[in-house]
């Protein structure tokens, strides 16, 4: 009886400790695996399950676009290129635009009538001094190159020549007091000599010389 009460005694006190070492144990195991699966983790990065965006997204892909027009195989050929009707007048009159005017008209509407025009409205404007004396400048060398290009050809006997000629000469003579003007006028007393550089003398001066532009402008834009 004593034996088994002994018995019964040392079962009882070594079933917890048992137990103790059991749980222990495991724990030191669970430990271990999940350091390992950390370390392989590192080495390895996301070994979780990535979703598949594939399915939001759709593959661009090239279109090649047509040209708006056929292609001509035989574009160089004389075949395909078709002669320029030179025997059709509306052609010749409309698409080749002959230029029909003289060597001089070219010369008067081209380089002439810009420049008097310009000079007509410095006096219009009431332009200073420096501006219009330009323009007259300019005029003037225009003039005599065309008095050198035409010397000795009937163009220099034509009335609209001669008129271009007399106003040239007329403008050099109003922009020559204006300058004087500009220049002695603080020095002189509007009487004797001084009164040729009264505004009102140069005023009347330019009145003058913008009715012979005019007068000019007309006769240059009639001539043939």
């Amino acid at each position: 009886m004593k034996k088994l009460l002994v018995l019964v005694l040392i079962s009882a006190l070594s079933t917890p400790a048992c137990y103790a070492w059991g749980w222990w144990g495991k724990k030191d195991k669970d430990t271990s695996s999940t350091q390992n699966i950390e370390v392989e983790a590192q080495g390895s990065g996301y070994v979780g399950t990535l979703p598949d965006v594939t399915k939001s997204f759709k593959t661009t892909e090239s279109q090649k676009t047509k040209p708006l027009y056929e292609e001509s195989k035989n574009f160089n050929s004389s075949e395909e290129i078709k002669p320029i009707p030179t025997d059709n007048p509306a052609f010749v009159n409309i698409m080749l635009k002959q230029d029909k005017r003289s060597p001089y008209l070219n010369d008067i509407y081209d380089d002439i009538l810009p420049q008097l025009e310009n000079i007509l409205l410095c006096i219009e404007n009431n332009a200073n001094v420096q501006i219009f004396n330009a323009k007259v400048f300019f005029l003037n060398k225009t003039v005599e190159y065309l008095q050198t290009k035409y010397a000795g050809k009937p163009e220099s006997n034509y009335i609209s020549f001669t008129k271009l000629l007399e106003l040239n000469t007329h403008t050099k003579s109003v922009a020559n007091l204006r300058r004087e003007a500009e220049k002695y006028r603080p020095y002189l007393s509007y009487t004797g000599s001084g009164y040729l550089y009264n505004d009102n003398v140069i005023n009347q001066q330019l009145d003058y010389l913008k009715t012979e532009i005019e007068d000019t402008i007309v006769i240059l834009r009639e001539a043939e």
